[in-house]
């Protein structure tokens, strides 16, 4: 019987809290061995918890002969620094998204990890969600006709004034944030011969950093799509695809609970129906597939060119957007409207 895949975890951000370490303790295929943090004492307690051992700080677990491979769920301008050091330490990653904060430093680490024949893999769960591959088939199959347009959002409820993704200097705004979520979806559905035609991000009221934003692609064959996202909006996670018949909707698209039934709806000009499919723990799948990966035997092993795309044109969106600096809401009348 193969062992499961040892891990070790750097930080305890909150999506490893919530979602990565409950899923490393009860998936077969990986075994928690090790995790870290900055301060001593949470990951002390956190170690306790999931029966594990507790580095004294990030450079002390990737020293450990007992890991063979590590999740990196650091804020986005730490990626880089910390994945390069688990490469160079000879340990597979599975690094939260986006890898990096730019593209040149993604190539440069899938490089590094091709050439030491270790895997360096993204934390896009969703991907790895049962549901997008029905979708696939069904849009393969004609349900829609011939595909002309695709719109998705992201967005999610405002966030406290000290949150990370405020901080510019940690790599925080929306856009990597939670914009990652339609624009990898883009790419899964239409292909990586996507290219920015337009963008705008706007810094909500006294922020660094863009708090929403919306941006349009389009492929070689003149298929769009729109994308919206923000952290200080109601919750929405969801996509549209529109054919010359019909559409394909799919609601709950990006983070749902492994409980989740999900429902896809196909509107025609006939009518519409409903698809209803089995739950599925995208977050189980996600960790089944980096242990697969890492147990695939290559020299070489070849990284998802859609990472390094994502890179690319998230790098595309940031040079092309429109930027606007909201004022505060009371400022803003005053202007409009002076006494």
């Amino acid at each position: 019987m193969t062992r499961p895949l040892r891990l070790g975890v750097l930080g305890l951000a909150s999506i490893a809290r919530r979602r990565m370490l409950p899923a490393m303790a009860a998936c077969p295929d990986v075994q928690l061995t090790a995790l870290a943090s900055r301060d001593v004492s949470a990951a002390e307690r956190a170690a306790a918890q999931y029966g594990c051992q507790a580095a004294p700080d990030y450079t002390a677990l990737l020293a450990r002969p007992d890991v063979d491979a590590v999740y990196v769920p650091l804020p986005a301008a730490l990626h880089a620094a910390w994945t390069r050091a688990a490469l160079d330490a000879g340990k597979h990653v599975l690094a939260e998204k986006p890898t990096t904060t730019n593209a040149a430093e993604t190539r440069a680490l899938l490089s590094l990890a091709r050439t030491r024949g270790l895997v360096l893999a993204e934390n896009v769960m969703f991907l790895h969600h049962a549901q997008h591959a029905t979708v696939q088939r069904l849009v393969r199959d004609g349900a829609i006709g011939e595909l002309r347009s695709f719109a998705a959002q992201f967005s999610i409820p405002g966030l406290p004034d000290d949150d990370i993704r405020h901080r510019p200097e940690l790599g925080g705004g929306a856009l990597a944030d939670v914009g990652v979520y339609p624009l990898r979806a883009a790419l899964h559905l239409l292909g990586a011969d996507l290219d920015v035609v337009g963008a705008a991000l706007t810094h909500g009221a006294g922020r660094q950093v863009e708090t929403a934003g919306g941006v349009l692609l389009q492929s070689a064959t003149g298929v769009t799509a729109h994308l919206t996202f923000g952290l200080d909006h109601a919750y929405r996670s969801w996509y549209e695809l529109c054919g010359s018949t019909g559409r394909l909707v799919v609601d709950h698209a990006f983070t749902p609970p492994a409980d989740h039934a999900p429902v896809l709806r196909i509107e025609r000009g006939t009518g519409s129906e409903e698809l209803h499919l089995p739950p599925d723990d995208q977050v189980t799948n996600t960790l089944t597939a980096f242990a697969a990966a890492v147990r695939t035997p290559r020299q070489h092993p070849e990284p998802d060119p859609m990472v390094l795309r994502q890179a690319e044109l998230l790098d595309a969106v940031r040079h092309r957007a429109v930027v606007h600096h909201a004022r505060p809401a009371t400022a803003h009348h005053a202007a409009r409207h002076p006494a």
